[in-house]
């Protein structure tokens, strides 16, 4: 088939089109359909806190269940040529030592014994990690974005990690001074409201970066997380915790490796999924995979408040759609006895009878719903 010259410019683009078009077929990798059971250690070893190793074991992707938690292992952190300290599992996969006598001069290793296999990490040395100088934050427009600055007079650190907490404060959209008990409506007691709670949320994302292109070991402004400007974080008081862990040059690449494997596999033009790997072997089974890096180090903690008195007027979380009903007296029990519905207040008629109840679903008048009425010990 021959076409005139004067019509390839426009043809050509459909043929590309059809061609690239024709290419999009499903691809289902080998892997998701093989056996898929390695072991993953997630922790690190805690110089000046509490130590907290899980172990739980990979699945394929098209696995809709939970990893299987490894339960009943024997783990122990061992000091080269020294002592051993076994830790405790306090959870079904997880196990904690409260506080190791962590040595800075001596190196150490995690050793872990279960399903018959013997599984070892690197000994490795421990690391000192540098205060946080300071949490700050900006108010930009889509949303309120929370930095961390931190640096190392020594020059010595250079790698970081990061992990955060928020909690924030939020209310229940009607207050209620009545309770439904027994098949009868009464006051609420002095401090028993379900207007006021808190959640709490912990980092999914890896947070990593490092210095080592600079004359000075500091890092200035690193974006931590950001809150969308219509968030429910933001509509009373909002806290962030970070944790700060500084990382050898191997275990930083090893979470550099794993947060692009993990958070950069949705598009065309994204970065190949590369072999994680890491500082723990199974002793049984040379061959055999492990999934994790064991590192040492200190950890330093610096927290921020932001209330909404401090943010523009401009953010507004959406506003939660809770319609009351009204219920005569006598009628009460076929309204509230199932529970999902609260008694607010009482309607009392231009004669000062009481005639009924104004009453609305648990999610509009039960903070607890959503959270914990555990006011946090650290709450300002």
């Amino acid at each position: 088939m021959h076409f005139p010259k004067n019509c390839l410019k426009n043809i050509l683009p459909l043929l590309f089109f059809f061609t690239l078009a024709a290419c999009e077929e499903p691809y289902t990798p080998e892997v998701l359909e093989q056996d898929n059971n390695y072991l993953v250690v997630s922790g690190f070893i805690n110089s000046n806190g509490p130590t907290t190793i899980k172990l739980s074991h990979t699945q394929n992707l098209t696995d809709a269940s939970g990893p299987t938690l490894e339960t009943r292992a024997s783990v122990t952190v061992e000091e080269e040529s020294g002592a051993k300290y076994n830790l405790q599992e306090t959870e079904p996969g997880t196990y904690t030592h409260r506080l190791l006598p962590i040595t800075l001069s001596k190196k150490y290793r995690l050793v872990i014994r279960t399903g018959g296999k013997d599984y070892a990490s690197d000994y490795v040395e421990p690391r000192i990690t540098p205060a946080i100088d300071k949490l700050n934050w900006t108010a930009e427009n889509d949303g309120l974005q929370l930095y961390v600055n931190t640096h190392d007079n020594e020059n010595d650190t250079r790698y970081y990690r990061w992990e955060f907490e928020e909690t924030w404060e939020y209310a229940a959209f009607y207050f209620s001074v009545l309770e439904y008990v027994n098949g009868q409506i009464r006051d609420r007691e002095p401090g028993n409201d379900i207007f006021l709670c808190w959640r709490h949320n912990t980092s999914s994302a890896i947070q990593v970066g490092n210095t080592v292109k600079l004359s000075q070991d500091v890092v200035s402004n690193f974006p931590i997380v950001k809150v969308p400007a219509n968030s429910e974080k933001l509509k009373r008081k909002y806290s962030l915790l970070v944790k700060q862990y500084a990382q050898t040059k191997e275990s930083y690449e090893y979470w550099e490796a794993l947060k692009k494997n993990t958070e950069s596999i949705g598009s065309l033009f994204d970065p190949l999924p590369t072999q994680l790997t890491g500082n723990i072997q199974c002793l049984t089974s040379p061959t055999e995979p492990v999934i994790g890096f064991v590192t040492i180090s200190s950890v330093e903690e610096k927290r921020i408040f932001v209330t909404r008195q401090e943010l523009p007027a401009s953010y507004r979380p959406p506003s939660q759609f809770c319609p009351f009903d009204t219920v005569k007296v006598g009628e009460e029990a076929a309204y509230f006895s199932s529970g999902g519905a609260i008694p607010i207040d009482m309607i009392i008629s231009e004669t000062r009878e009481l005639i009924g109840y104004a009453g609305a679903s648990k999610s509009c008048v039960d903070c607890r719903v959503f959270g914990t009425k555990v006011r946090p010990a650290y709450w300002q």
